[in-house]
């Protein structure tokens, strides 16, 4: 029997800002019950709030942002970004794979052009 890895991830979802509060809670518990149902372990979410897009999205200025880390097997991430794909409320996501879980974030302000 193959003996399955689990890694630490980071992953950063960008959710339409267009939403209701409970439909972006709606859509956000999407992607953590798909990471659960894979397997995975929720370790810590950073609800980042509305923030301006550094670049129009699909004519998106705007989205609502989270951090969020978690465990699951390296095999469930490609179905995870299969399931992100399909998700019409997500706007972008990134997934990398970590060393630690940030108790806090900091993000610098945008500079905007001229």
């Amino acid at each position: 029997m193959k003996k399955t890895r689990k890694a630490l991830y980071e992953g950063m979802y960008i959710l339409s800002a267009t939403l209701s509060d409970e439909s972006r809670k709606k859509a956000f518990e999407k992607i953590t019950d798909g990471i659960v149902q894979k397997g995975g372990e929720i370790h810590k979410i950073h609800e980042q709030g509305r923030r301006k897009l550094a670049y129009a999205i699909d004519g998106k200025r705007e989205g609502f942002y989270f951090v969020l880390y978690f465990t699951v097997s390296t095999q469930a991430i490609l179905d995870l970004w299969k399931d992100y794909h399909l998700h019409e409320d997500l706007i972008r996501f990134m997934t990398v794979r970590t060393e630690k879980v940030l108790e806090s974030l900091e993000f610098k302000p945008l500079k905007m052009p001229g």
